[in-house]
């Protein structure tokens, strides 16, 4: 396998590679796939590309087939099997003054199951909301409730960086993220800075944060006292990127210091205010 398409079950939802087989489907195509839950049919979004290295081969199933028309119409009477049960299910929450917000609805393709996903700050009893969905769907219901993180992953957005958000695009787990890590690559400890749409620390915060606890092992933290050969004095910058730090003699004088290579006249670690 050397190519692989880009598959979206949802709108807006996350792109799933798969391999096309012997098919060579266009984009906006319609195909068949066999998910975790069963049949599916997905949109082509991505047409086939070359496989990234980090994917492994043996995580990429085979499309089984292209869309029938038949198929294709079946999935858009399941939208609105799903708008209208959304808006039945909001309906009976007010009815019954329960404290959840209902996040999305998805219904499977044959038809055998729907889930309703919701956040919630604690436990909720929804025995009778759960009798009214089941009696007006006639099929198997699910009420699930899910976190903060993942009402993000599943409604999606764009984040700071103008992107589409991490959570809903590629990422298939969620790591644990500490403002350690922050601190750690110097970034504002401005909740506002730091924080995802969904309120909580950003996943992306993650991403470096093992090289630069690797390149800063060993250089001072900033405040500290040090000894260089031009005098004593304190760490008043860094630049991790370039392993350089900044030292303020006691005379006000400045020195940069690169840990790589002994910093000369020719130094060119980054400096704010221009000072050598």
């Amino acid at each position: 396998m050397e190519k692989v398409i880009g598959i979206r079950f949802r709108k807006g939802g996350k792109i799933y590679h798969f391999d096309p087989g012997d098919y060579s489907p266009k984009k906006d195509d319609y195909v068949i796939v066999n998910t975790e839950q069963g049949i599916g049919l997905g949109q082509v979004v991505d047409t086939p590309h070359q496989l990234d290295s980090r994917m492994q081969p043996s995580e990429i199933k085979r499309i089984e087939r292209p869309a029938t028309e038949d198929e294709i119409q079946q999935h858009f009477k399941n939208m609105e099997v799903e708008t209208d049960a959304k808006t039945y299910c909001l309906e009976r929450i007010t009815a019954h003054e329960l404290p959840m917000s209902l996040v999305d609805v998805e219904y499977f393709f044959d038809g055998s199951k729907i889930i309703f996903y919701f956040t919630a700050d604690g436990r909720v009893d929804f025995r009778e909301l759960l009798k009214d969905l089941v009696r007006r769907l006639r099929t198997r219901v699910e009420l699930r409730q899910i976190g903060i993180r993942n009402q993000a992953k599943m409604v999606g957005g764009l984040g700071g960086c103008g992107r589409p958000l991490c959570c809903a695009s590629f990422l298939k787990n969620f790591h644990a993220v500490s403002i350690k890590m922050a601190k750690e690559q110097n970034l504002s400890l401005n909740p506002a800075k730091i924080s995802g749409a969904c309120g909580r620390l950003m996943c992306c915060l993650q991403y470096e944060f093992e090289t630069y606890k690797d390149l800063k092992k060993d250089m001072p933290k900033i405040g500290k006292k040090v000894e260089i050969p031009e005098g004593k004095g304190k760490v008043v910058r860094q630049n991790v990127m370039s392993r350089c730090y900044t030292v303020l003699l006691e005379d006000g004088k400045e020195v940069d210091i690169n840990l790589d290579k002994a910093c000369s006249g020719e130094c060119r670690c980054p400096n704010p205010n221009g000072k050598r």
